[in-house]
C-alpha cells in the first residue's frame, strides 16, 4: 500500500546553494536516477523521493508504504530488524538521541523511524542536503584562499555533501572497490532487493530500503551475493557485517560519529574491504567528518598539476603521499576541506565540463564513471 503526495511541494533553496546534478551524480551516493526532464528519483529515510528544481525552489514528491509487505526475509526476527540506522545529518550533529543509544541492531524496531518521528519531509531534506551550511559563505572563503578553487567555483556552484545513512554508505563503498558508478549502483540496488524491506511501487517500479547490518551477517549471504555478481566484495560485505555486529552494531557507528576524525578512520579500516580511501569516503559522507579527503588517482592528478608538483611521476599512491595530499587540502581549506575538495573534483570531471548544467542533466542518468577502489 502506498500513499502518494499528488502535488509538488516547494522547499525554498536557490540553485546556487544546491545543484542536484552535481550533488546526486558526483559519486557520493548510488540510489538516485534521472527519471524525467530535470527530475531525479531516489530513496532515503524510508521514503521514495522525486526531486526537481528551479532557480528558487527544490520541488519534491515523496512516496511511503504505510503497510510493509511480509516476506521470507522478515521471518527470522532474531537476525533481522525492520529498518536500518538513519543519520540525523547536519554538520555538528553526530549522535543520536538517548532512547536510540539503548538499542542495538539485533532488537530495535525502526531506529530510523524513531529518529524521524515527528519530522516533516522538508526537515528530512534539509538534513540530508545539509542546508544549514551556507555555501555562499564558504565558497567566498575558499576562493580567497585558493585561486584554482575560485575559478572552479564560478561554474560549479551548489555542490553539497550529503548526510547519508552510515550503514548504506559503508556497504555501498565496499561495493565501490575497483568499480564504476553504474555497477556500484546495480550492486547497491541488489542488496536492497535481496535483503531490504519494500517501501512502495512508484511508476511501476518497486523500491526498497537498504537492509540493516544484521541482515547481512548470515553465512548464506556471501554465496548469494557471489551468485548475484558481487565477486570478492561478497566476502567483504558478510565479514564486515559480522564484525560490526560484534562491535556493537549501529551503536558502534554512532560512536564513530562522535570520535575525532583520525580515530574514526582507523576504526573503519579494521573492517574487511575498507582501506584508507573508502574509510575517508565514509567519514566524509555519513559520519560528519568533513575534513576527510578521499584520495584516488583522479585527486592525485589534481594535486600534482595544481598544488604539489614535486609528487609528479610517482607510480603508486603510498600512505605517505596519500596523507601529504590530504594534509595539504586540510591546511588550505580548514575543517570543511572534504567539502571543498569535492567541488574541485566535480569541476575536473569531463562529464561536467564545457556544457550547461541543464543539458548535462538531460544527457546523464547515473553520473560520471568514477572508479573507486579501497
Amino acid at each position: 500500500m502506498c500513499q502518494r503526495e499528488k502535488m509538488w511541494h516547494k522547499l525554498p533553496c536557490a540553485r546556487s546553494e544546491l545543484e542536484l546534478l552535481f550533488t546526486l551524480c558526483g559519486g557520493q551516493c548510488f540510489r538516485w536516477k534521472k527519471t524525467g526532464n530535470d527530475e531525479w528519483t531516489g530513496v532515503f529515510a524510508h521514503r521514495v523521493w522525486k526531486l526537481s528544481q528551479n532557480s528558487e525552489y527544490i520541488l519534491y514528491e515523496f512516496f511511503q508504504g504505510y503497510e510493509r509487505e511480509s516476506s521470507k526475509r522478515e521471518t527470522d526476527t532474531s537476525k533481522r530488524n525492520k529498518s536500518g540506522i538513519r543519520s540525523k545529518g547536519g554538520i555538528m550533529n553526530k549522535t543520536l538521541g538517548d532512547a536510540d543509544r539503548n538499542r542495538n541492531d539485533n532488537n530495535h524496531v525502526g531506529l530510523g523511524e524513531e529518529v524521524h518521528k515527528g519530522s516533516t519531509e522538508e526537515e528530512l531534506l534539509r538534513k540530508y542536503f545539509q542546508l544549514d551550511v551556507s555555501l555562499a559563505d564558504h565558497y567566498e572563503e575558499w576562493s580567497k584562499k585558493d585561486p584554482y578553487f575560485k575559478k572552479s567555483a564560478e561554474k560549479f556552484t551548489g555542490v553539497r555533501i550529503l548526510a547519508q545513512d552510515p550503514v548504506e554508505n559503508l556497504f555501498s563503498f565496499i561495493c565501490s572497490s575497483n568499480n564504476n558508478i553504474a555497477r556500484i549502483s546495480s550492486m547497491v540496488e541488489k542488496l536492497c532487493v535481496l535483503y531490504g524491506n519494500k517501501i512502495a511501487n512508484v511508476d511501476g517500479v518497486a523500491y526498497y530500503d537498504f537492509p540493516p547490518v544484521s541482515a547481512l551477517t548470515d553465512p548464506s549471504v556471501e554465496k548469494t551475493l557471489r551468485d548475484a555478481g558481487f565477486g570478492y566484495r561478497a566476502k567483504f560485505i558478510n565479514q564486515s557485517a559480522c564484525k560490526i555486529m560484534q562491535m556493537g552494531g549501529t551503536r558502534w557507528l554512532e560512536h564513530l560519529q562522535s570520535l575525532p576524525y583520525v580515530e574514526a578512520k582507523t576504526e573503519l579500516m579494521k573492517l574487511s574491504g575498507i582501506g584508507a580511501k573508502v574509510a575517508d569516503c565514509i567519514c566524509l559522507m555519513s559520519l560528519g567528518h568533513l575534513e576527510a579527503i578521499p584520495v584516488d588517482t583522479h585527486i592525485y592528478q589534481v594535486a600534482v598539476q595544481r598544488y604539489l608538483p614535486h609528487l609528479k611521476g610517482r607510480k603508486t599512491i603510498t600512505d605517505k603521499i596519500y596523507n601529504e595530499i590530504g594534509d595539504h587540502f586540510r591546511s588550505l581549506y580548514g575543517l570543511l576541506a572534504g567539502w571543498a575538495h569535492t567541488i574541485l573534483f566535480c569541476a575536473d570531471l569531463k562529464m561536467f565540463q564545457d556544457s550547461p548544467v541543464k543539458r548535462k542533466a538531460e544527457e546523464y542518468e547515473v553520473g560520471p564513471q568514477r572508479k573507486k577502489g579501497k
